[in-house]
């Protein structure tokens, strides 16, 4: 990884983030707005997809990890993914069903906590350093 600063590759992570959440919310809404699957199983799908498109963007751009082998950021990744896959549908659940909150807000609510507290952290020291 080059020397950039912490904000430069804070900002590069949070485009990448929003581009693989885009494409997450959008398998989310489609599956259960227009397919009628729940929105714990949608927001699953919604993760794995989201989830490609988040490690290729970070891998080439935000961090710059094109040189370490995928065969060591893989595993770490998808370990990373699955727990924010985690956190998000449960989290997501958990303000719908006891908060009685949309889950289309919910999501949201829910999505900003993990982004900063526990995706970011993690690609940046763990996955990606």
């Amino acid at each position: 990884m080059n020397k950039d600063s912490f904000i430069a590759v804070f900002a590069r992570s949070q485009v990448s983030a929003f581009c693989g959440g885009v494409v997450d919310y959008s398998i989310m809404l489609i599956l259960t707005e227009f397919f009628g699957v729940h929105y714990v199983l949608s927001i699953v799908i919604g993760g794995v997809c989201g989830a490609v498109v988040n490690y290729t963007a970070n891998r080439r751009w935000t961090f710059e990890g094109t040189t370490e082998s995928k065969k060591t950021q893989i595993p770490k990744f998808i370990t990373v993914a699955l727990g924010t896959i985690f956190l998000k549908s449960t989290g997501t659940y958990v303000f719908t069903e006891f908060l009685k909150i949309d889950y289309k807000i919910s999501r949201l609510i829910v999505d900003a906590f993990v982004a900063f507290g526990f995706n970011f952290t993690l690609q940046k020291y763990w996955v990606f350093k």
